[in-house]
């Protein structure tokens, strides 16, 4: 195991920052004695929604875990902003501008809406000292009326959809370069899903850039640039979004038909 190291983020991005935000080459992680990925090489574009979809257990959300650095990588190399990043600690991760959105929301439920907010803004805090949350907070509640409506509310009280949106505006509080997302529709009305998936794209078509672990493969592909097919701890296949939508075998692998969610997806497309 690799030790832990400080990494330093360069100060801001620049019209010569590399196209590419994240580059994982030939990277192996995994629990205990358990190898989960297995020479995992992939990348994510400046401004891009990259989707990786594949069976549970394929090892999606581990992957998104190493990146982050709660599992340290045991081989290949991590590259964020053209910064190899494979031993840093999961805090100099996040306050360089790299934000995961967890499985399961993982809200503060003792807390009020504006304290988690704040929370996801002490990373920048620490990167900028003298700097406000005010404008982000202002941003998160444009992006989610219903968050500002229930501002002083306890997150354990917000139903899932709300405490979905919550723990994606707590990311965006830390200004980050790149949002990791995993399963966000998890557990949620096909008319909350159509929501949060919209909010996905605007924040792409704002400039921000996504890599989104989901089991909805169908309709994260809709939202999508590219798409990586996970298996087994391995990358099988790369794609655009229109061509792994198109392609049979996937079709008939990953891209079950959640009518009632195609339905809300396709609304007001």
């Amino acid at each position: 195991m690799r030790d832990e190291q400080e990494f330093v983020p360069e100060v801001a991005a620049t019209a010569t920052s590399p196209a590419h935000v994240l580059q994982l080459r030939n990277v192996e992680s995994g629990y205990g004695g358990l190898k989960v990925l297995r020479h995992v090489s992939l990348h994510v574009s400046r401004g891009e929604i990259v989707s990786i979809i594949g069976a549970n257990g394929a090892g999606k959300t581990t992957l998104l875990r190493t990146v982050v650095g709660l599992l340290r990588a045991r081989g290949g190399e991590i590259l964020f902003e053209n910064r190899d990043i494979s031993a840093a600690r999961t805090e100099s991760i996040v306050r360089a501008g790299c934000s995961l959105v967890p499985e399961g929301r993982q809200v503060f439920a003792p807390m009020s809406v504006r304290e988690n907010l704040l929370l996801g803004a002490t990373a920048r805090m620490r990167r900028e000292p003298g700097a406000r949350a005010d404008e982000d907070m202002d941003r998160v509640f444009a992006l989610f009326p219903r968050l500002k409506e229930r501002a002083s509310q306890l997150a354990g009280t917000l139903s899932g959809g709300e405490q979905q949106m919550l723990a994606l505006g707590r990311a965006l509080m830390a200004r980050p370069t790149l949002i990791l997302l995993d399963e966000p529709s998890m557990g949620l009305a096909p008319i909350v899903v159509k929501e949060i998936f919209q909010t996905i794209r605007r924040l792409r078509d704002e400039g921000s850039t996504v890599l989104l672990v989901e089991q909805n493969a169908r309709a994260a592909l809709k939202i999508a640039n590219r798409g990586y097919v996970m298996e087994n701890g391995r990358i099988i296949l790369e794609a655009s979004a229109e061509s792994l939508l198109a392609n049979r075998d996937v079709e008939r692998a990953y891209l079950g038909r959640d009518l009632d969610t195609e339905a809300a997806m396709d609304t007001g497309r």
